[in-house]
């Protein structure tokens, strides 16, 4: 059966929102067209969105004004900066509640294979702030490219009178071993740490 051209277009342009696959957005799609006051909400909130956020001047997360909350919070630890690929991550290091740094968000990783190298990323954003900052702790994924960027930053910051650091690598917590893939419990291995720490 032929779908209207207007629902199939809905459909596309859905599909292309991280994790929504084609099943998800045909169902997203249709929901949308049949509930118009959902739509209308979607709609308002897309248009209040594009027009109120922006990027902080400082670090390069999500803000409504110059600076992100987390910028413009005068009690966060500024000797510190996380430096992340995306505000997402910014957002998932800040639900853990134990980090009191500022972060930095470089907008991606190296990509040799997609055209992305050091110029496409906001690497002199982060050079430009080291001035009293005594630890740069690189979060970026670890996948290749994740670990690419890690090292790279490593060696631009390894003369800039910084100690430059990595998330621990571990378990996670209530895992079984046995479960656990080969990677990471090597990771884990390697880096393990006396009993009390």
């Amino acid at each position: 059966m032929k779908q209207p051209a207007a629902l199939v277009a809905l459909a596309r342009a859905l599909s292309r929102l991280p994790g929504v696959g084609p099943k998800t957005a045909q169902r997203l799609a249709l929901t949308l067209a049949l509930d118009k006051g959902l739509a209308q909400e979607l709609e308002e909130a897309l248009a209040e969105s594009r027009a109120r956020l922006g990027v902080c001047r400082v670090c390069g997360n999500l803000a409504e004004g110059e600076l992100c909350p987390v910028c413009a919070d005068e009690t966060r630890d500024r000797s510190i900066i996380a430096v992340v690929e995306t505000p997402a991550d910014v957002y998932a290091i800040e639900k853990s509640g134990e980090f009191r740094g500022v972060y930095h968000v470089l907008g991606g990783v190296l990509n040799p294979l997609e055209g992305v190298g050091p110029d496409e990323l906001n690497i002199e954003g982060l050079l430009a702030r080291l001035e009293g900052v005594e630890e740069v702790l690189i979060a970026t994924s670890m996948t290749v490219e994740g670990e690419a960027t890690a090292a790279y930053l490593g060696e631009l910051l390894k003369d800039k009178g910084v100690r430059v650091t990595r998330p621990a690598y571990g378990l996670p917590a209530g895992g079984s071993l046995e479960y656990v893939d080969e990677v990471t419990l090597a990771r884990a291995l390697s880096h393990r740490r006396p009993v009390g720490e």
